[in-house]
């Protein structure tokens, strides 16, 4: 199967399982913060790699990221970024540090532990809901944490899969606590080319 053929159904199939697995990962969250929390995916679209650059502000901009490694019956990876200042804000709501800054992140063990679990229950969240309608074994690993110019941080996430497609999947994830505009983060999910058929074939969707 290749990225750029995916059908209107495939990409209604995969927001559908996005919004149930955001859904997941908002009452986790919700926990987290002691707040309501709602999540959503608005989009799910295949782009190329100059696109995804481009969708996050370019290879220049400096992006918070956090880099997964999918394990079991499919492989590949995922990466949830968000911008700097989206990472201060989401950092602030789950410490409850109103002063929060970024440059601080390496030094405050608190808000590193919490930008790290958001990632994971996002992740979590999202692979499990795949998973069970797949019926497919998936896990993520433990998160790599990283900030630095988008160019630098997708490129170690692409170099196998550029190989064999020039395409990624990019599912976008609002998250809003109450009485809050919302936080747009990125998740690109990069299965492999090969496990994307084998994830359409666990839906009972067959290649065209």
């Amino acid at each position: 199967m290749v990225y750029s053929k995916l059908t209107s159904i495939e990409k209604d199939v995969l927001r559908e399982i996005g919004n149930i697995g955001a859904g997941n990962a908002a009452t986790s969250m919700s926990k987290l913060i002691n707040k309501k929390v709602d999540m959503q995916v608005p989009s799910v679209n295949i782009v190329t790699y100059d696109e995804m650059m481009d969708l996050i502000g370019g290879p220049e901009e400096l992006i918070v990221a956090l880099f997964f490694q999918i394990k079991g019956e499919i492989s590949g990876n995922v990466y949830f970024i968000l911008s700097t200042k989206e990472a201060e804000e989401l950092i602030r709501k789950v410490t409850n540090q109103s002063n929060f800054l970024l440059e601080d992140l390496h030094h405050n063990e608190w808000a590193l532990s919490a930008l790290q679990e958001t990632g994971n229950i996002v992740t979590g969240a999202y692979l499990s809901a795949l998973s069970d309608f797949t019926k497919l074994n998936m896990q993520p690993s433990i998160p790599f944490l990283s900030i630095d110019m988008a160019g630098a941080l997708l490129t170690v996430g692409l170099l196998e899969i550029s190989q064999t497609s020039d395409y990624a999947m990019i599912i976008d994830t609002t998250i809003r606590s109450e009485s809050d505009s919302g936080i747009q983060g990125h998740f690109f999910l990069l299965p492999d080319p090969s496990s994307l058929s084998t994830i359409f074939q666990g839906l009972g969707i067959a290649d065209e």
